[in-house]
């Protein structure tokens, strides 16, 4: 069967499994999140994908999920994107990027899909999921001899939560992980959030976390913008009450000289980049916003489902 076949095969199969997934409602209690956490880790994974333990932390080891192009070796200088998924700090497991890295995968770029400490499984508080997404990024850049990646272009990804996490990487300088050797840096090269949390003190979080009062004011990406940040794609639904945080997260940015670009969805909620022909157009708006950085070369491959084309709207 021809390799591009295989692929779209894959591909499309990729799509409705995650689809379904993430359509499926959270655990809201511990012991069934860990349950679901251990059969999504047993399950098989798909080609051209390997698992990794990337951390060990008190409540367990955390794994990366990465995918390779068909034609990778170990040789390489690939770009590469990792995807920290959404679940306000509580749920979530990282089945739900497997659409986009596969997709990135099959356009030349190394993707892993990281999974972090959250609330309903490992009883933790958001700011361990920022050091484990700082952890991440830093287990690609010092495996990049042996995983085939360039350490100059790491691309933090997420959404909601995880887009919060993302932006972090980028952004605070709190809670690296001890032990870990902080010469090799946790910042990514450039950022893709998917209605991302900006604003924590406008969301008014602090007081739903033990030490919240100490912990939002060190991660929250509202009070670190400064010049020389990455550059940066924000999507979001226009019906998302977080999106007037992204409007001027952007404007505050770009006034220091900054790249940050945001499109919006027309009437679509918060998550809307979950369920197609959105998720596919926010696709093939990251692929061309990382085609712009030199990380991808051609045009975008991800068909939009359906016969009216949804359009984003470019308005920063």
């Amino acid at each position: 069967m021809n390799t591009w076949l295989r692929i779209a095969l894959v591909t499309n199969f990729a799509f409705t499994f995650a689809a379904a997934a993430q359509d499926k409602p959270k655990s809201k209690d511990g012991e069934k999140g860990k349950g679901r956490a251990a059969k999504a880790a047993d399950a098989p994974l798909p080609a051209g994908v390997k698992e990794f333990t990337y951390k060990q932390t008190p409540q367990g080891e955390l794994k990366l999920f990465v995918h390779y192009p068909p034609d990778w070796k170990a040789t390489d200088q690939r770009p590469t994107i990792v995807f920290f998924f959404g679940g306000g700090w509580k749920n979530g497991l990282p089945t739900q990027f497997l659409n986009q890295a596969t997709y990135l995968a099959s356009r030349g770029m190394v993707a892993a899909r990281a999974d972090y400490r959250v609330e309903s499984r490992q009883k933790t508080t958001p700011e361990k999921a920022v050091e484990d997404a700082k952890s991440a990024v830093r287990w690609l850049r010092a495996q990049a001899a042996s995983q085939g990646i360039d350490p100059n272009r790491i691309v933090a990804s997420g959404g909601s939560a995880g887009g919060h996490l993302a932006a972090c990487t980028g952004m605070t300088e709190a809670y690296e992980a001890k032990g870990e050797d902080v010469k090799v840096s946790s910042q990514p090269n450039a950022m893709v959030l998917f209605n991302p949390a900006l604003d924590l003190a406008a969301l008014d979080v602090a007081a739903k976390w033990p030490e919240g009062k100490d912990i939002v004011p060190l991660i929250d990406p509202a009070r670190f913008i400064r010049k020389n940040l990455v550059p940066t794609v924000i999507f979001f639904g226009t019906a998302d009450r977080m999106l007037d945080h992204a409007r001027v997260f952007a404007d505050k940015s770009k006034a220091l000289g900054n790249r940050c670009e945001v499109f919006t969805a027309a009437e679509q909620p918060h998550g809307f980049f979950n369920r197609p022909p959105w998720q596919e157009a926010t696709l093939r708006q990251t692929d061309a916003f990382l085609t712009s950085l030199g990380y991808l070369q051609g045009e975008p491959t991800v068909k939009i489902p359906g016969d009216g084309k949804p359009e984003l709207k470019r308005e920063k």
